[in-house]
Parts: structure tokens; C-alpha cells; sequence
């Protein structure tokens, strides 16, 4: 089992910044990869960033140059440093974290970005 647990988040105003993190407890050292997804009112799920264990990393192509992901603490811990933040970046982010073969996830963290 992994629990995970997410800090951050909050409101601001567009052009600003906000700073995710992401703890992995139980067997995490099994962890293969690690990242956000985010959610929208209306909308469905979709990936956001993704650090494997190699640190390769993945963007959506909407947050590529803005978002950077990264990997602390012996890669049981990420962050998300989101900057040029854009109203249409307001959603409910969600870490996930890929363990063999099962999902686990964040209990979500609201980010919203007033124009």
C-alpha cells in the first residue's frame, strides 16, 4: 500500500505562482513513477506532469515551459512549481503515483487562478 499525501495549492492571481508537493508513505521505494493529474469542473481527469523513477519526466502540452515537476527526498517526494499560471489552469490537482501494477492517489488540492 502507498498513502499519499498533498500540500499546497491555494488562489492567485494570473501570472502568478503556486507550489505542489507530494508524500509517499508504505512501500515506496516500489514507486515507478509519480505526478499530478488535474480536474475541472465539466471536465475529465488529464495528466499534468510525470517523473519516473529514471527522473524522465512528461508534460501536457498546455503547461510545457510553465510547470516543472521534480523529485526529493530519495524520489518518495514530488513537487509541482507552476509559474505564468493561467485561469484556465484552476482545477482540483490530484498526485498519483504508479506502484507495479496499481494506481494510488491524493486526496486533491484546489488551485484556482483568478484573471
Amino acid at each position: 500500500q502507498v498513502q499519499l499525501v498533498e500540500s499546497g495549492g491555494g488562489l492567485v492571481q494570473a501570472g502568478g505562482s503556486l507550489r505542489l508537493s507530494c508524500a509517499a508513505s508504505g512501500n515506496s521505494f516500489r514507486i515507478n513513477a509519480m505526478g499530478y493529474y488535474r480536474q475541472a469542473p465539466g471536465k475529465q481527469r488529464e495528466l499534468v506532469a510525470l517523473i519516473n523513477s529514471g527522473g524522465i519526466t512528461n508534460y501536457a502540452d498546455s503547461v510545457k515551459g510553465r510547470f516543472t515537476i521534480s523529485a526529493l527526498n530519495a524520489k518518495t517526494t514530488i513537487a509541482l512549481q507552476m509559474n505564468s499560471l493561467k485561469p484556465e489552469d484552476t482545477a482540483v490537482y490530484y498526485c498519483n503515483a504508479v506502484y507495479g501494477p496499481n494506481d494510488y492517489w491524493g486526496q486533491g488540492t484546489q488551485v484556482t487562478v483568478s484573471s
